[in-house]
């Protein structure tokens, strides 16, 4: 099992009160699996994300990710984790203004200390994935939103991570944007890379062939005959 959640809760202290958000759960993810995590505003998925993501930690539960015990890892190795095996996309972007699509791809490797030869060839290689190989010295506010998307899809894949982590990928793209996007998750993800997406649109997550819901901190899983249809 590639990813294990068990008994999560995740509780913030608001002046004298404590305020649950995440309440008892559990989600195993299996490697190769697409699944949608789909809720409301406040529902408690940003907060499941940055679990995953190991930008948080929960309050109790137990957390396994690749067999390693999340809880159990020190700070100072926190950012390994999240180099190596979790890859980010995010409803902004997170784009540098300044700096051209490649070398925002390539920021990755320049943290894992990638040899700046092999950073623009890997770099190269991730754009022209997500048929952006004409666009490689395009800065940001010469591309288009879904352009903008789809290299920091690449930005994301460039350091081959266990995981492909979306929050809310298609939330700042036009409707034909959203559906390349989308399709380039799908096509990720038959070549067996790992997807989970945060989403609010049903639209969105039916692109998933798995749905977990998330209301008021709870999650229920969707039957598999509702997801896609």
């Amino acid at each position: 099992m590639l990813l294990e959640l068990d008994h999560i809760y995740k509780d913030y202290i608001q002046g004298s009160m404590v305020v649950p958000v995440l309440k008892d759960i559990t989600l195993h993810v299996e490697e190769g699996e697409y699944l949608a995590i789909m809720g409301p505003s406040g529902s408690g998925k940003s907060t499941l994300m940055n679990i995953i993501g190991c930008l948080d930690k929960p309050t109790k539960g137990n957390f396994m990710l690749d067999g390693q015990d999340m809880l159990k890892v020190k700070d100072g190795k926190m950012a390994d984790v999240r180099l190596h095996s979790l890859g980010f996309v995010f409803q902004t972007f997170q784009l540098l203004p300044k700096e051209s699509a490649i070398d925002n791809v390539a920021l990755p490797l320049i943290y894992a200390k990638v040899p700046k030869r092999e950073r623009m060839r890997r770099a190269a290689a991730a754009l022209d994935k997500v048929g952006l190989s004409e666009r490689l010295y395009f800065q940001p506010n010469q591309l288009s939103g879904g352009q903008k998307q789809r290299v920091a899809i690449a930005r994301a894949m460039v350091n081959n991570p266990k995981i492909l982590l979306a929050d809310e990928p298609t939330g700042a793209l036009d409707s034909k944007s959203s559906k390349q996007v989308l399709e380039l998750f799908g096509k990720l993800n038959e070549e067996g890379v790992t997807v989970i997406m945060i989403t609010h649109d049903s639209g969105v997550a039916k692109c998933a062939k798995r749905v977990v819901d998330i209301f008021d901190g709870e999650i229920s899983e969707r039957p598999r005959e509702e997801v896609g249809s």
